[in-house]
Order: structure tokens, then sequence, then C-alpha cells
């Protein structure tokens, strides 16, 4: 037997409106900290890899996650290595994330059509 609350709905409804954004909501919690993961990730390399004070580390950071571009000179080889896995990294994030975030509103886009669909066959 199937453990899918939407199996398990009689009728083939869509899911009331305080499951769709529990769903919204987790979604986006998972959005928010894969970016938060990245941006303590690259604080941590641009201190500790190219000597950049807190701050300015956290700043290069944000906005490189952001999509802003760097902001300050990088000096070292390994620095350099750094900022360009780090800025490539920081491309599949934002798109992941933007993905996640809008995956249940496509989901309910998609089962509506499906449903109105299904009613138009019978």
């Amino acid at each position: 037997m199937s453990t899918n609350k939407a199996a398990r709905r009689p009728g083939g409804r869509l899911a009331p409106p305080p499951v769709y954004y529990g769903r919204i909501g987790r979604m986006a919690g998972i959005a928010f900290a894969m970016m938060a993961a990245m941006l303590f990730v690259g604080t941590i390399g641009y201190h500790y890899i190219d000597e950049f004070r807190w701050l300015d580390a956290f700043h290069q950071s944000a906005m490189l996650l952001a999509g802003m571009g760097p902001v300050q000179e990088i000096a070292t080889t390994a620095g350099k290595w750094f900022d360009s896995i780090y800025a490539l990294a920081c491309a599949v994030i934002m798109l992941g994330a933007a993905g996640i975030m809008f995956a249940p509103v496509i989901h309910r886009i998609l089962h509506r059509f499906h449903l109105e669909d299904a009613a138009a066959d019978e």
C-alpha cells in the first residue's frame, strides 16, 4: 500500500492549502540552507586561502553568490583557483536553489492540468 498522501486523497484533488504552503516552506528552507552553507564555505575559503579579513571574505562570498561578481582582487594562485571554483559552484547552487523553491509551484500547476484533463476525459 502506498504511503503517499496524494495517492490516499480521494477523487484526485489538489493538496489543501496548508499542505501546499508547508511544502513551499520546506523547499524554501532547503534552498536557503544550501545558500547559507555556500556562503559559509566561501567566507572560510577567502579568509584562510587568500587571507581576507572576515568581513571582506563574507562580502566577497555574498557578492559572488548573488551573481554580482568579485569585489576585491585575488592575490595568490591558490586564491584564484578557489575563486574560480567557488564562482562556478555558486552558479550551480543558485540554479539548484531556484529549482527547489519553484518545484512545489510547478508540481501544483502540472497536477491541476492533469486533473482538468482527467475530468475532460470522463
